[in-house]
């Protein structure tokens, strides 16, 4: 089943009232009002309730992902949920944005402080539920799974019994837990629960798997207590019901029959949809309508958690993909995080914001402060980005192949794009299979054609393409999406996957060219020295700013590619849209010049690119 189908209808369901409102109706308790001061509190889960101090605790909880916002708005995104009238944060740890290599940690630069990011909760006076993995999907790359596990030929992932994954889900939690035990809140600090994996039974069946990912958490300190979150249909059918955690029920209303599976300990809406994710090439931007959910959750007073309260941005790589099981009907995630969540990209109070805080408002333990102001957004005139580079000029030494392989196995590379390159005798009917995800073919530097995985707007699929009888030289540009994150498909390598073949002959013998588009290939780009002939070109632009703030830049004269301003990659553009223009935050702006960077996969020509307020009108 795709990403999150179950999840939307059941979300539209009539909730299941039954006993668990009459025994509501029947009692008032007094809820506790504790905030996270830095003492020791203890957070239970017995009774069917959450408790916290020996009280019972209404979890109003709002999600956020700290690698998706701008660190210096961390604080005032926290503010905004709180001004909503919500008492906690959820938020998930994105394993492969803290790890990008083997054993290299990040915990520190860009957005990545996710410590003290919950401190800042903790600060504002909010608790926080804990998602940290070691899967998360998230419609994050690879559900935050790292892709370097994808250079491992045959590995399982989110398998117990695959000594490769295990040991990289061992060093991921040596290096987490002692960041994560002293911000329990039995430690005095912020943190109430801590979720086991997600969404596991859409996934597999093997109760063992989250036992023993429990188990590491407390052989290393972090001694829950622990949640679990899915959908009801799908746990019903696993049975992965993890014994003695809360369960989540995720875009699901009947908390009776999760009762019925998780016995004394407490059912709540683990994820509540205000908004909805949308992918490339979808005919509008997604949403969702909430308020008749959240008003009977209020009612009842149910324990939820909005996912989410505010999206970000999926910057740079960061952007997963769903899929079918059988890695068909491939689906990859546009940049934009905004998700028609209450608080929009920028961090703006939407009029579904104003709704949310109006029903808040009589349930929250204090009165609800003003409502932050976002910062101030900036536009410009447009700029023309001219021809900068060839990627053509700029093809590193290539390794010598006997056929395509993927980005991973072949260059250790998690992102980006390949090049393949094959020396042609004679003509026939070219047919390439298992492109993943995007490719442009050329003949003799002559661009011929595009090959999409994706298939909505018309585009192209894998077919037979005419080859000159004459022979020369065949060169397939590949550019990846986001690694699949989502049910069965998750060995999702980039490049080309399968074979290519003229006239049913596979074709062999290869040179193969990594193109990772990181920042020390982008770095060394070497200028234009002869004028353009085919498509594959950095443009560059220079912006002048008085004053630096946030802004959108349209890409909507572009076809597909990257754009980076003054070194960050904002993420990826595609002109099938719905997404035309990119979030760019005040910091990644400076006063004066500022570079602006296009990677055009089609253009040959320079096109203007313009800063706007919002995301769309």
């Amino acid at each position: 089943m795709q990403r999150r189908t179950f999840l939307q209808l059941s979300v539209l369901a009539p909730l299941a009232l039954g006993t668990a409102k009459r025994a509501h109706a029947a009692e008032t308790p007094a809820y506790s009002r504790a905030l996270p001061d830095g003492r020791a509190h203890r957070f239970e889960l017995a009774g069917r309730q959450f408790l916290l101090d020996g009280k019972p605790f209404w979890i109003r909880s709002g999600e956020m992902h700290p690698i998706r916002i701008p660190a210096e708005y961390w604080r005032h995104r926290i503010r905004m949920a709180r001004a909503m009238g919500l008492n906690t944060i959820s938020l998930y740890l994105m394993w492969n944005a803290l790890e990008r290599e083997p054993g290299e940690f990040d915990f520190e630069s860009g957005n990545r402080d996710f410590v003290r990011f919950i401190r800042l909760c903790q600060d504002e006076g909010m608790w926080v539920y804990l998602r940290p993995g070691p899967y998360i999907c998230g419609e994050w790359d690879y559900g935050g799974l790292p892709p370097y596990l994808l250079r491992t030929p045959g590995i399982r992932v989110r398998d117990r019994r695959d000594p490769h994954y295990m040991a990289a889900v061992h060093r991921y939690m040596d290096a987490l837990a002692p960041r994560i035990a002293p911000l329990m809140a039995s430690r005095g600090g912020p943190v109430l629960m801590v979720q086991v994996e997600n969404e596991y039974a859409s996934f597999g069946h093997d109760l063992g798997y989250l036992e023993r990912l429990r188990s590491m958490w407390r052989e290393r300190g972090v001694e829950g207590p622990f949640s679990i979150s899915d959908g009801l249909g799908q746990i019903r059918k696993q049975h992965t019901y993890l014994s003695g955690a809360a369960l989540g029920l995720d875009g699901d209303t009947d908390f009776a029959g999760g009762q019925a599976i998780a016995g004394e300990m407490p059912v709540w809406m683990g994820e509540g949809y205000p908004g909805w994710l949308t992918h490339w090439g979808d005919k509008s931007f997604a949403g969702n309508d909430f308020i008749a959910t959240l008003r009977q959750l209020l009612a009842e007073r149910r324990s939820f958690n909005l996912y989410v309260v505010h999206g970000g941005t999926n910057f740079g790589f960061g952007a997963g993909a769903n899929a079918h099981g059988d890695y068909s009907h491939f689906e990859p995630v546009i940049t934009s995080y905004d998700y028609g969540a209450p608080i929009d990209e920028r961090g703006v109070a939407t009029p579904a914001y104003h709704r949310f805080r109006a029903l808040l408002a009589p349930h929250a333990d204090h009165r609800l402060p003003d409502v932050p102001h976002a910062a101030p957004a900036i536009r410009f005139a447009a700029v023309t980005a001219v021809p900068h580079a060839s990627l053509w000029d700029n093809l590193p030494a290539p390794k010598a192949v006997t056929r395509p392989q993927p980005n991973e196995l072949l260059f250790a590379q998690d992102h980006g794009m390949v090049m393949y390159r094959k020396r042609l005798d004679g003509g026939g009917h070219l047919s390439i299979d298992g492109v993943r995800d995007y490719a442009t073919v050329f003949h003799d530097g002559h661009y011929l054609d595009r090959i999409s995985r994706v298939r909505k707007a018309g585009l192209p699929g894998e077919r037979p393409l005419a080859m000159p009888a004459e022979g020369g030289t065949l060169d397939i540009l590949v550019d990846s999406f986001g690694h699949i994150g989502y049910g069965q498909a998750m060995v999702d390598r980039k490049g080309i996957v399968g074979s290519v073949q003229i006239d049913g002959r596979e074709l062999r013998d290869w040179q193969a060219y990594s193109l990772s588009l990181e920042p020390h290939y982008i770095a060394a780009l070497q200028p234009l020295r002869d004028p353009v002939r085919r498509p594959g070109v950095f443009f560059r632009a220079e912006l002048l700013l008085d004053e630096p703030g946030d802004s959108y830049l349209d890409m909507s004269a572009w076809d597909k590619g990257y754009l980076w301003v003054n070194g960050h990659l904002l993420g990826r553009y595609w002109s099938i849209g719905p997404q035309q223009r990119l979030y760019c935050p005040a910091s990644w702006f400076r006063p004066g010049r500022n570079e602006l960077l296009v990677f055009d996969m089609h253009r040959t020509e320079g096109a203007p690119i313009q800063g706007v307020e919002r995301l769309h009108d």
